[in-house]
């Protein structure tokens, strides 16, 4: 092979891989398109490592405000969220979210969810889960 035929070869292979990487930067998926797939709540557990009972339950109210859309979260639905990652739901859930108010990451929501205590993150709640839960 030729100096001048290899030189072609990877000028040619170079225009692939700007073509790939053009359409790669423009794909709907990557604009908000339907196939852009959310985090689970498994994968959520497992990027921060909660390790305690309290840790974990203010988690699954993250994940639930943060991927699920949720203006707010009751009891029932923290313990869907524990059982969709596959971890066991704390003995006393509402035992776990008083602890976390009492710290000032989770705070009463203005209404019921479905006639039971609804409670929302504190923006304290948020920076904790954002920072792996360490304190700043």
């Amino acid at each position: 092979m030729s100096v001048e035929e290899m030189l072609d070869a990877i000028k040619s292979q170079l225009e692939n891989h700007e073509k790939r990487i053009a359409y790669l930067e423009t794909r709907p998926e990557d604009k908000g398109g339907t196939t852009t797939k959310k985090l689970s709540i498994r994968e959520i557990f497992i990027s921060k490592k909660p390790k305690t009972d309290v840790d974990k339950t203010l988690v699954v109210g993250y994940y639930l405000e943060n991927f699920q859309n949720c203006t707010s979260f009751n009891i029932s639905d923290i313990e869907v969220g524990f059982r969709s990652a596959k971890e066991p739901p704390p003995i006393n859930i509402n035992d776990a979210v008083n602890k976390n108010i009492r710290k000032g990451f989770i705070m009463s929501a203005y209404e019921k969810k479905n006639n039971k205590q609804a409670w929302v993150l504190t923006n304290l709640g948020i920076q904790y889960v954002d920072n792996d839960l360490k304190k700043q």
